[in-house]
């Protein structure tokens, strides 16, 4: 059975998973779910004879635990066993450690770690093409992913490789990256690839399973970036229904979701580390047997980091310090970061502050729209704030750690139609988290979640659909005015909604768009200093109350 840690749980033991001393057992929601959790100490002395796969995913910027990976990865060697490091994708994104050389700092502290295979996450694809194949140009690690085409139907990556172990035994390994980065990344930036999704999908993971059983594999291992949650289950392309619509996979190594899951049991060997390196995952295999003998989480307790790789990430760390930790602000209240319930589930705090900032950032200047200013609104997916901020000091670090995209402030020029298109698609499953909740300055709405989403069509290059009709969404007010179908309003938005992100197709679509080049953390930061005169204060507390959700 696959342990499962729920979301709710996964975050409550976040830190238990890190800092545990003994082997830990912690229960999920489901009965009789358990996922292990070890110490180094708890590791046999002698691991002679097996071959480890220590595995990463969903690291998200969190380069000073590299440095305790490769101490484990040198520790099992050193205790006879042949070690393979590997990760399911999501590295090059998260904090600005990694985000301010677009990737690159995130390859390079990978490389001194040790790493041997990688697939490829959504967040990868967040600095465009280019950055990507520059960055992996540069890895020492094999990058391997079977289900992303490029403008002439050629695989992007190559999908697979083999590794022999010293003894003999061949591993082969393939990667799938999510079909939700069609609308996860920014698609002015992945344009001319397709992702395979549902039967492709499945095909496609077969086709490299009966490939690498060809070419005379032992063990076959996919690093997925499929994920578990509730999103990728309806379309039918999470990590678990991918396991059970093929056939042939010894080990499913995950991510996306960042779920805590221990693969224990043969009938769903599927397994995942949570995020930020809470915790790194090991899968024992007997050279002899050829059969996985123990798989769990292990904790970072009495280790020491490697040297080495110490030396590279704190080289990055103190060098993106620097920059980043002056104090620009003060916050009297704390602004939620959260997920669910948060910024993907209701209007939050959070979303409140970086909606009016980015309307500030192009009301200041007159002439900036051609509607009125009672016909301009912000919206931002809520998918995109990444982090919560403290009541105290605000560093640039702080802002950009919950804005980590380097998106910039655009502005989409919608009819009331299609405004109302855009919210009832990006509410479709609330109150059950979606990435595209928006988060808005300017209107007031109200969700009917009593009522079904009517979904039609799917999107274009999509894995979420256009309602087929307006059940769930009303618009009570623009500005304080009454709300028209047939007006045209100025959205301020994200340049990755501008372009269709998320459950935003139609903003895509609507003709008239231009991008202000106005990075998102630097208008937060002007509005912050300009605006609020560098403090964050009391009318932050709570939400506003513009979002109303009827259960």
């Amino acid at each position: 059975m696959k342990k499962v840690l729920k979301n709710v749980v996964s975050i409550l033991l976040a830190s238990a998973l890190v800092f545990t001393t003994n082997v830990a057992t912690i229960t999920s929601h489901a009965a009789n779910v358990v996922a292990e959790v070890k110490s180094i100490a708890d590791v046999p002395a002698d691991l002679s004879g097996k071959t480890i796969i220590l595995h990463s995913n969903d690291v998200h910027g969190a380069i000073g635990r590299y440095p305790y990976i490769a101490s484990v990865k040198q520790n099992f060697q050193g205790r006879g066993a042949e070690v393979i490091l590997v990760d399911a994708g999501d590295y090059a994104q998260g904090t600005p450690y990694v985000a301010q050389t677009k990737g690159l700092d995130a390859i390079m502290a990978m490389n001194a770690a040790g790493y041997d295979i990688a697939t490829i996450g959504n967040h990868e694809f967040d600095y465009g093409i280019p950055q990507v194949k520059a960055n992996l140009a540069v890895a020492k690690f094999k990058t391997v992913c079977a289900n992303i085409l490029d403008a002439n139907g050629n695989l992007f990556l190559t999908p697979n490789t083999m590794y022999t172990t010293k003894s003999g035994m061949k591993l082969g390994f393939f990667g799938v990256d999510t079909p939700e980065t069609q609308t996860k990344s920014n698609p002015a930036l992945i344009k001319g690839l397709t992702f395979l999704t549902k039967n492709d999908l499945y095909a496609c993971g077969q086709q490299q399973i009966d490939t690498l059983k060809t070419q005379g594999a032992d063990f076959v291992v996919c690093l997925s970036h499929l994920g578990v949650d509730s999103e990728a289950e309806r379309e039918g392309i999470s990590s678990n229904v991918f396991y059970k619509k093929t056939k042939g996979i010894d080990i499913l190594i995950d991510g996306h979701s960042h779920t805590i899951m221990s693969a224990e049991d043969r009938k769903d060997p599927v397994t995942s580390t949570g995020t930020k390196l809470q915790s790194l995952g090991v899968v024992v295999i007997d050279n002899a047997t050829k059969t996985v003998e123990d798989s769990y989480l292990l904790n970072y307790d009495k280790l020491q980091p490697e040297v080495t790789t110490e030396a590279v990430t704190t080289a990055i760390i103190k060098r993106v310090d620097r920059e980043y930790n002056s104090v620009f602000a003060k916050s009297e209240v704390n602004l939620n970061g959260e997920k669910a319930p948060g910024n993907r589930t209701e209007e939050t705090n959070m979303g409140n502050l970086v909606s009016e900032a980015m309307l500030w950032s192009v009301l200041q200047h007159e002439g900036s729209v051609t509607v009125d200013k009672d016909h301009v609104i912000a919206l931002t997916n809520g998918g995109g704030l990444r982090a919560p901020i403290k009541a105290g000091d605000v560093t640039k670090k702080d802002i950009n750690t919950v804005l980590p995209f380097g998106n910039t402030v655009a502005v989409v020029y919608v009819t009331g139609e299609q405004l109302l298109e855009a919210l009832e698609a990006s509410t479709f499953c609330t109150p059950e988290p979606v990435g595209g909740f928006p988060q808005t300055t300017g209107i007031k709405f109200t969700v009917n979640t009593a009522k079904s989403f009517a979904a039609g069509q799917a999107y274009p290059a999509s894995t979420y659909h256009k309602p087929a009709s307006i059940n769930r969404v009303t618009i009570d007010s623009v500005n304080g005015q009454p709300f028209s179908k047939d007006d045209t309003y100025a959205v301020v938005t994200n340049n990755f909604v501008a372009a269709g992100g998320d459950t935003y197709y139609c903003f895509s679509s609507s003709g008239t768009t231009f991008d202000t080049g106005i990075p998102m953390d630097e208008a937060v930061m002007d509005y912050v200093k300009t605006q609020l005169h560098g403090v964050i204060g009391s009318e932050y507390s709570n939400p506003r109350g513009d979002v109303t959700i009827i259960k």
